[in-house]
């Protein structure tokens, strides 16, 4: 049950993860200053002339201000984005970025950026403000200088943030990935006293192991599988037996652990007292951090049993242990070798079970669990009270039956019969028919007797059906269902349809002239084509001319073409010069025109791809001015 309960639990809550390697470079002053002025230079306008109007002049430096303004607004955002705030983190990660980087100084620097995006926006206002009022290419350009000189300067100043931010990044980029919020298993103690050694035993992580103090600098995470869970486990750096104040970063680190992540706490003591410290320094701090053991369960693992036992210790010893163990409740003692790993997996299995347990009862008393409860029904089906005796074939309780004869008779498989028979085998599937008469069997199945469709008569009853059929006709026949009535239209329905027979006569009358009429317009083809066409020549004979006449009044009928209407480039033109002297007219026109159609000042050209004079030789000591 506890193993399903966490299970249920930990798929129900949304777990939040701590991604602080995605973070991008922070760049310092100088680099950031360069790309900026870089990208302002290549994604703006170039060339300006101060023969343009005053108000093409303006925007051309307006805009670059502005551009400058917003691709350093957008770099300074995401920097302060992508920075964690330590006010909306988890309190184990906010304290240990305290703890190692200082939460005023990082604050402050976060704050000195933020200062530093609103200064160079109110810059950009102020300066394009003043741009407005330009009266000349000059004063623009100065404007425009001292606008992206101050922004530069800003920037400048905020060199020593920039450079402790992207420290941070480096730092948080290397801090392991620990979900405080899910199964954790956190070891502490002394330096030397075998940490690391138990971490390296239980997962796939390889800690650095040393004979000397403090080889473990900072928080380590390795992640080991129990029941089908997966549990990381976190080995701390050794802390010493002194107050609070007086501990140094590297002690804190384990503090801050104890005091802020929901684990099982594993005590490491080191028995054969070779870490350097007396087992009576050891049970000193325990009994001054345990406060920070409150709600959590508690394994003490006794460690390096390979070099002395429990059972050799001295009984002052053996007094001071119980009672120092006898004072927090639910703890376990185990004794272990992270050497010859005796013990290990007991203490592994005893803590995982130890954290199961505990975070089913914390789940159980809070106010969710009633939720879940109430919607939770679970089924027992009721006994019941009839007697069922088992039923067993006649077959078999023969079988079962004293004196029973196993008969010797196996059937024979068609399989044997294939294996006996060879090649004369054919296998024959109509012996096994189910019919009265087995002679039958052999019987050949016609599809059509005498004309008829065997299947058609399949049904026993079909004549009886077809009688009931005849008959229901007949009586649907006599009730009259299959007689037309004549239709019995009154006087008013009888003019409706001779003035609907009249209107219908008109309109396909006045479809019909509408054809003929539609060919009277077209072009009249003349006599001389007619004649040229049909190869007739030109005569005096009146007889002829009669005949010609004839033959093109005939032709004229049937060549008649539509009139072709003149180009709407040409529609209004008397003759060929005034349509010459249109089209010079219309070329002028649209010179204009092309030419703001083509490539212009600020269309980004390369004719060269490295000029000569910009990449060749040294670049001299001097301003930069071209940007």
């Amino acid at each position: 049950s506890t193993l399903l309960y966490t299970i249920k639990f930990e798929v129900g809550c949304t777990m939040a993860s701590y991604n602080f390697k995605s973070i991008t470079v922070v760049p310092p002053a100088k680099d950031l200053i360069d790309i900026i002025l870089s990208k302002t230079q290549r994604k703006t306008p170039t060339i300006i002339h101060k023969h343009y109007q005053i108000s093409r002049i303006r925007s051309f430096y307006m805009r670059k201000v502005k551009f400058t303004e917003s691709n350093l607004n957008e770099k300074l955002t995401g920097i302060l984005g992508e920075f964690p705030k330590i006010e909306d983190i988890h309190p184990f990660y906010a304290d240990l970025m305290n703890i190692l980087y200082d939460k005023d100084h990082y604050k402050l620097a976060l704050g000195q950026i933020n200062m530093a995006k609103h200064l160079i926006g109110n810059v950009a206002k102020d300066y394009t403000r003043l741009l407005k009022f330009g009266d000349s290419m000059y004063r623009c350009k100065q404007l425009k200088r001292a606008a992206l000189g101050r922004m530069c300067t800003i920037m400048k100043r905020q060199n020593s943030s920039l450079l402790y931010l992207e420290q941070v990044r480096q730092h948080l980029g290397r801090l392991p990935s620990i979900d405080p919020n899910t199964r954790t298993l956190l070891l502490f103690g002394f330096p030397n006293v075998g940490k690391s050694s138990f971490v390296n035993n239980i997962t796939r992580a390889n800690v650095e192991v040393q004979p000397y103090a403090f080889t473990t600098k900072s928080l380590y995470v390795g992640h080991t599988d129990y029941k089908y869970l997966r549990w990381q486990v976190i080995d701390t750096p050794g802390i010493l037996d002194k107050p609070l104040e007086d501990r140094n970063t590297i002690e804190m680190q384990a503090i801050t652990a104890l005091a802020h992540l929901r684990a099982c706490v594993i005590c490491v003591l080191d028995l054969s007292e070779e870490c350097g410290y007396s087992l009576q320094q050891q049970c000193d701090l325990f009994n001054n951090i345990k406060p920070l053991f409150a709600n959590k369960p508690l394994i003490v693992a006794l460690n390096k049993i390979d070099r002395k036992r429990p059972e050799d210790l001295s009984q002052e010893y053996k007094d001071l242990l119980e009672e120092t163990f006898k004072k927090a409740a639910n703890v376990v003692v185990i004794p272990m070798s992270t050497l010859t790993q005796d013990g290990v997996s007991e203490v592994q299995n005893t803590a995982c079970d130890a954290l199961l347990a505990h975070r089913v009862e914390q789940k159980m008393a809070g106010n969710k669990v009633e939720n879940i409860m109430n919607r939770l029904h679970v089924a027992v089906p009721k006994a019941s009270q009839e007697i069922r005796p088992a039923n067993i074939p006649e077959a078999i309780l023969a079988r079962r039956a004293p004196g029973y004869v196993k008969p010797d008779t196996i059937k024979k498989l068609e399989r044997d019969m294939e294996l006996e028979m060879g090649d004369d085998y054919i296998l024959d599937l109509k012996k096994h028919y189910d019919l009265p008469n087995n002679e039958d069997r052999y019987d050949d199945i016609p599809e059509v007797w005498e004309g008829h469709n065997i299947a058609d008569f399949v049904d026993p009853d079909i004549m009886s059906k077809l009688e009931e059929l005849e008959k229901e006709e007949a009586m649907l026949e006599e009730a009259g269902v299959y007689e037309s009535e004549e239709e019995d239209l009154t006087e008013e329905q009888m003019e409706v349809r001779e003035k609907a027979k009249l209107i219908r006569k008109e309109k396909s009358v006045i479809r019909h002239q509408h054809r003929l009429n539609k060919h009277r317009n077209r072009t009249p083809v003349s006599e001389r084509v007619i004649r040229k066409k049909q190869g007739i020549k030109r005569t005096r004979s009146l007889s002829r001319a009669s005949d010609a006449a004839v033959t093109a009044m005939d032709v004229d009928a049937k060549f008649q073409t539509k009139k072709v209407k003149p180009g709407r480039d040409v529609s209004g033109l008397r003759d060929a010069k005034q349509i010459k002297v249109a089209k010079v007219l219309k070329k002028r026109s649209q010179v204009k025109m092309n030419q703001f159609g083509k490539a212009g000042e600020s269309d980004r050209h390369i004719a060269a791809k490295l000029p000569k004079h910009l990449f060749s030789g040294k670049r001299g000591a001097g301003k930069t001015q071209r940007r």
